[in-house]
């Protein structure tokens, strides 16, 4: 009888304490675009970033660049000639 004295009021402030951040979270707009996140990142057209192109041994070549499809091989092994 005693456990549920300290359980209950513990149980009911967890409860605000979920219910205070999940209103501060609606306030600050954490909800209002759901999709975007989603769609973004399928699109590689926005990331803009340079990958990395590898040849059978595994072994850098050189980074491609997904806008020209192309790996640039000044850029590949850097340091080694």
């Amino acid at each position: 009888m005693t456990a549920l004295l300290i359980l209950i009021p513990v149980a009911l402030f967890l409860g605000a304490l979920g219910l205070a951040a999940f209103l501060w979270s609606m306030k600050s707009g954490q909800f209002e675009d759901l999709d975007g996140a989603a769609a973004r990142i399928l699109n590689d057209d926005e990331m803009g970033g340079d990958a990395l192109e590898y040849d059978e041994e595994g072994h850098e070549v050189g980074i491609v660049d997904p806008r020209r499809n192309a790996p640039d091989k000044d850029e590949g092994r850097a340091g080694k000639q």
